[in-house]
């Protein structure tokens, strides 16, 4: 086979599977990267590298390969925005944490985030506890929203947060 259409095939299956397994592993994982994710997303990039070139170790090959990441993404993401079915098995719906006040176990189990946990992020959004959340969101990419209501001046506040020292979800 030519040695870029070789680079070519060998990068779109690399993507296609890092998409997978990226909705393999949950939303949680998106949010914010510690320490052993970004020692993780080296070695993975490290590890495929030589699937998407094979032996071309070429700038031109590493070019090609870059083009393709690029190209393939810009189409995933076409895609995505006409055709809810593929927007829908790539990304996960977003899942309610806590509503009125009242957290859901079932969610927060679902998710892998415990109860300390939401907490904190509550907190980061300038809210103290948990019963005067209107309702928390953990969204597709990871962050967690917040809307609360300020008991005093009777005026809902949305905040939406990306945290920066993500916690491990699973101990």
């Amino acid at each position: 086979m030519n040695s870029i259409l070789d680079v070519v095939v060998r990068s779109l299956c690399v993507y296609f599977f890092m998409i997978i397994a990226i909705r393999l592993f949950g939303k949680n994982q998106l949010s914010q990267l510690n320490a052993g994710d970004v020692v993780l997303l080296l070695l993975i990039s490290n590890a495929v590298q030589n699937a998407m070139v094979g032996s071309d170790t070429s700038l031109q090959g590493g070019l090609v390969a870059a083009l393709v990441l690029f190209m393939v993404n810009f189409i995933v993401k076409r895609f995505m925005f006409s055709n809810q079915k593929f927007e829908a098995f790539l990304e996960d719906e977003p899942t309610i944490l806590v509503k009125d006040g009242i957290a859901h176990k079932d969610a927060l189990n679902k998710v892998k985030i415990t109860k300390d946990e939401l907490e904190e992020a509550i907190r980061e959004h300038g809210v103290d506890r948990i019963e005067n959340v209107k309702l928390s969101i953990l969204e597709v990419d990871g962050s967690i929203s917040v809307i609360s209501e300020d008991e005093k001046n009777k005026q809902t506040h949305y905040s939406r947060i990306k945290r920066k020292n993500k916690r491990k979800y699973l101990r």
